[in-house]
């Protein structure tokens, strides 16, 4: 049994419920849905800005992935949100739900009242009341089972995140023995950069990448951003900022405890280790800072970031010491007194506050992200087909 978790405004949810039915086929699994309202605000920080971010970034994971996004979108009016949920809170206890969220999202998502009335006209609805409790009650058994977002697959206690994660799922399936056609392709395989043929003469393209030492998913992504960059000769603009947690957004227990699972099983994908964490929440990601802040004009900045980020979540080492802290500057070519004298320059602050409001002003706040050119930005480590994507386009555009 896959217990599935669907949020009628929610992008990536509209993009995951179209791969339930081929997934039923494929892997001859029940799937269980429940509808659920959206995460609180603890669990999902800029909520607004995730809103606005998540209308852009499925339209493209759509194309890519082979599923239905509507190419002009906007959010959908909250009038018709209540309508859908109803809609489905209904088609629940008759059992049809699965074309028809699928359905009635893409009405949603394009804007079509018209198709709306049609499919309420048709189907029937649920009382306001009844819609409210089919709500709470998919709500608190997401949680129960441990988890806080939509648009989430849950299978014998492991979690997977939309089409992102389905090739992770599919994996496990297919392990379990349910796979009915073994040896053809996923229904979503894995994405990843390609590193194609470098156009000659091509505009160098900068590329802005926003980390932290914080960031579990930085460190998974900081090599191979460097394998990018450096494939493409583009220009790296490394912008290191605080830890969500020392910037004042909450990270709550569950949500860390899922960032660290689903980093490991992406760790593995990438090749790349993952496990002997030291937390340098506090005093070790401030001295990271400080120091990589006197790295990045020394050119020792890329070395720095992927050695500091390595020592906390691979390595073991405790970087809020002396001791792990000059273990990690000496392999990237820095002195002692390089540290030293970045320790005692609180410049690095002045520096980490222009990244932040970077940051936000290319409309992301959570690392790691990235841009190239001032082209919009991504937001994850699982976005590189994405980002060499757009370093293409901007070297064709500027031949």
């Amino acid at each position: 049994m896959i217990h599935y978790f669907h949020q009628v405004d929610d992008p990536y949810s509209h993009l995951a419920v179209q791969m339930l039915k081929p997934l039923g086929e494929r892997y001859g699994v029940a799937v269980e849905i429940s509808l659920v309202l959206p995460p609180d605000e603890a669990a999902a920080p800029e909520y607004d800005l995730l809103k606005e971010y998540a209308l852009r970034d499925a339209a493209r994971v759509a194309r890519e992935y082979g599923v239905a996004f509507p190419a002009a979108v906007a959010r959908p009016d909250e009038k018709e949100v209540r309508r859908v949920n109803a809609l489905l809170a209904a088609a629940l206890q008759k059992g049809n739900v699965v074309e028809l969220a699928v359905e009635a999202g893409e009405a949603l998502w394009a804007g079509g009242k018209a198709a709306i009335d049609r499919l309420v006209e048709m189907h029937g609805v649920a009382s306001a009341r009844e819609t409210n409790r089919c709500l709470k009650r998919g709500t608190a058994k997401r949680a129960k089972l441990g988890h806080y977002l939509s648009g989430m697959f849950c299978f014998e206690g492991e979690w997977y995140w939309g089409v992102d994660r389905l090739n992770h799922l599919e994996e496990r399936l297919a392990e379990a023995g349910f796979d009915k056609a073994p040896g053809t392709p996923m229904l979503a395989p894995y994405r990843d950069m390609v590193l194609g043929p470098v156009p000659q003469g091509a505009h160098r393209p900068v590329i802005d990448f926003w980390f932290s030492f914080r960031s579990p998913y930085s460190w998974i992504a900081v090599p191979r951003m460097l394998k990018l960059a450096h494939h493409y000769n583009a220009e790296l603009r490394l912008r290191f900022v605080l830890p969500m947690v020392m910037r004042g957004l909450p990270v709550p227990r569950t949500k860390r405890f899922y960032i660290v699972l689903d980093t490991k099983r992406e760790a593995e994908r990438a090749g790349l280790p993952f496990g002997r964490v030291v937390d340098s929440v506090g005093n070790g990601a401030a001295r990271a800072l400080a120091v990589i802040h006197h790295a990045i004009p020394l050119g020792k900045g890329e070395a720095f970031a992927e050695l500091g980020c390595r020592a906390v979540f691979a390595d073991g080492i405790d970087i809020a010491t002396d001791g792990g802290l000059l273990d990690v500057a000496r392999r990237a070519g820095l002195s002692d007194e390089t540290v030293r004298e970045a320790l005692a320059d609180p410049g690095w602050e002045k520096a980490v506050e222009e990244n932040r409001q970077a940051l936000f002003d290319a409309g992301l706040w959570g690392v790691p992200s990235f841009r190239v050119d001032g082209m919009p930005a991504h937001w994850g480590q699982d976005r590189f087909w994405a980002l060499e994507e757009d370093i293409l386009a901007a070297m064709a555009a500027r031949r």
